[in-house]
């Protein structure tokens, strides 16, 4: 099992090779929560995620006992830790990655100097792929989180959030594989044997939940979480988990989406899914946290572009910031005018328009107007609304 002395060491091997990230508080988000939060900027490191610290603790330890080629699975960002520090040491490094992960974690693990694979549609058929060819090739297998030199690196993380908060009341810390939760328990328990230790995990992908807790919730087959989307946790983190970790909680993917929003708002911060799951638990279950210092990982920042914009754009479709709205008037010269001038007049901006006759139920002397609008909100939204009806206009909203 994982010692603190082994997360002391690995601090002192990857020190100078990775970012001692800044730890600190977010008053705005303490303040909406009821919290105090505190924020671990792991998204801040060169490969932009915590997996940096186990890649490079482990591949140190293999390259001074003069292993030279590696092979890993990866969604993503144990791929491009495992990729970067290997070429930094030397060492050859093949990834493979399952069919989903996003482009931007395959270019930048490619940029590393790695040989990518992609294989499955899943984390489990990667990993099976991988231990073949490690097998095939003579390449030494470097698991993303269920290896004691990758969860002490993981653990420094702990170290420095109780370096730097000595009186931090409780840390919520995601969990896919549960790595970086097993090594940050770890060091928070001998640090701090009291604090309160609580893992997330989303509704979609609930394998240590189950594991830890003896249910039988069903896995999904997607989350904009990828980087936790895990089916089966590991043998060693599942028994660090089960004997250090208080509690694990469950998130909804909209709760994910709103932690994305909400930091890339509020702290101008941009994280994954994954990264955002801490702050989706205090989201989700308010009461849990109320009060207390709670510490935060924001473990990753690569999100794929396109993904990100239809979370910025369904946040904002949330807040009624941008709002559907459908209006039926007579069918006449003027009338669309007419209408864009009443939104114009009422400090809206008009986003798209569609002018429909033909799919309607309305009388064929009518026609109905769908508009989408950008608005301040849902105060402004009804005020829009109320405009267009004082102008004489049929007006309504559609979610």
């Amino acid at each position: 099992m994982v010692s603190v002395e082994n997360i002391h060491q690995a601090a002192a091997r990857i020190q100078g090779h990775v970012l001692a990230t800044p730890f600190v508080e977010s008053r705005t988000l303490s303040e909406i929560v009821g919290a105090q939060v505190f924020l671990k900027f792991e998204n801040l490191q060169f490969t932009a995620s915590f997996k940096e610290r186990g890649a490079c603790n482990k591949l140190a330890q293999l390259a001074a006992d003069g292993v030279r080629g590696v092979i890993a699975m990866s969604a993503g960002n144990h791929a491009q830790g495992v990729a970067y520090h290997a070429q930094r040491l030397g060492l050859s490094a093949t990834i493979v990655m399952p069919r989903f992960t996003p482009g931007v974690k395959i270019e930048r693990t490619r940029g590393f100097g790695a040989e990518v694979v992609l294989h499955g549609d899943t984390l489990d058929a990667a990993r099976e792929h991988a231990y073949a060819l490690a097998e095939q090739r003579g390449l030494t297998f470097v698991h993303p989180y269920d290896d004691e030199a990758i969860i002490a690196g993981q653990g420094t993380i702990g170290l420095e959030m109780l370096e730097a908060v000595p009186d931090l009341d409780a840390m919520v810390i995601a969990i896919g594989g549960g790595g970086l939760l097993a090594g940050i328990a770890v060091a928070a328990r001998a640090a701090k044997p009291g604090i309160e230790l609580v893992g997330v995990q989303t509704t979609r992908f609930p394998a240590m939940f189950n594991a830890v807790k003896h249910t039988h919730h069903e896995q999904g087959t997607s989350s904009i979480a990828e980087g936790i989307a895990v089916g089966t946790p590991g043998e060693h983190t599942l028994a660090l988990i089960s004997s250090l970790v208080d509690d694990i909680v469950l998130v909804d993917e909209g709760d994910i989406e709103q932690g994305v929003l909400m930091l890339l708002e509020i702290e101008k911060t941009l994280v994954e899914g994954a990264g955002a799951a801490g702050l989706a638990a205090l989201i989700r279950h308010p009461r849990r946290f109320s009060g207390k210092r709670v510490g935060l990982v924001l473990s990753g920042g690569n999100i794929d572009p396109l993904l990100l914009g239809a979370i910025i754009e369904r946040g904002m479709v949330r807040a009624g910031r941008l709002a559907r709205v459908r209006v039926s008037a007579r069918d006449v010269p003027g009338v669309l005018a007419q209408i864009t001038a009443v939104v114009a007049e009422a400090g809206a901006n008009v986003d798209e328009v569609h002018h429909q006759r033909a799919f309607t139920m309305l009388a064929a002397q009518n026609v109905e107007i769908e508009l989408v609008l950008q608005t301040r909100g849902r105060d402004h939204l009804a005020a829009v609304l109320a405009a267009l009806r004082a102008a004489g206009l049929q007006a309504d909203s559609q979610s």
